[in-house]
């Protein structure tokens, strides 16, 4: 069973700046793809950045070129780094991790228990 533990929510002005983290811990064979989510009061959960244990990343285009993901294989860690934050960022993000079983070599997702954001203006 793999464990998400999330750090680094919190309140900012607008402009900005905050680090989530999302350490993985448990009996984990293999992650692959590791990403960062994100869902607002009222509105459905939408990928905010996703990274491949190879390090390819991609964005969804309303963050692009203010945050950041990156991972640490060896630590099964992501980070997401948000700058010129803007109150329409604000939202409960959630960190979630694609897991390899090897049984079948299909994929398990599990999710964080979700970290506050609040972007005031």
């Amino acid at each position: 069973q793999v464990q998400l533990v999330e750090s680094g929510g919190g309140l900012v002005q607008a402009g900005g700046s905050l680090r989530l983290s999302c350490a993985a811990s448990g009996s984990i064979f293999r992650i692959n793809a590791m990403g960062w989510y994100r869902q607002a009061p009222g509105k459905q959960r939408e990928l905010v950045a996703g990274i491949t244990s190879g390090g390819s990343t991609d964005y969804a285009d309303s963050v692009k070129g203010r945050f950041t993901i990156s991972r640490d294989n060896t630590k099964n860690t992501v980070w997401l780094q948000m700058s010129s934050l803007k109150p329409e960022d604000t939202a409960v993000y959630y960190c979630a991790v694609d897991e390899v079983d090897p049984s079948n070599w299909s994929f398990s997702k599990h999710w964080g228990q979700g970290t506050q954001v609040t972007v005031s203006s």
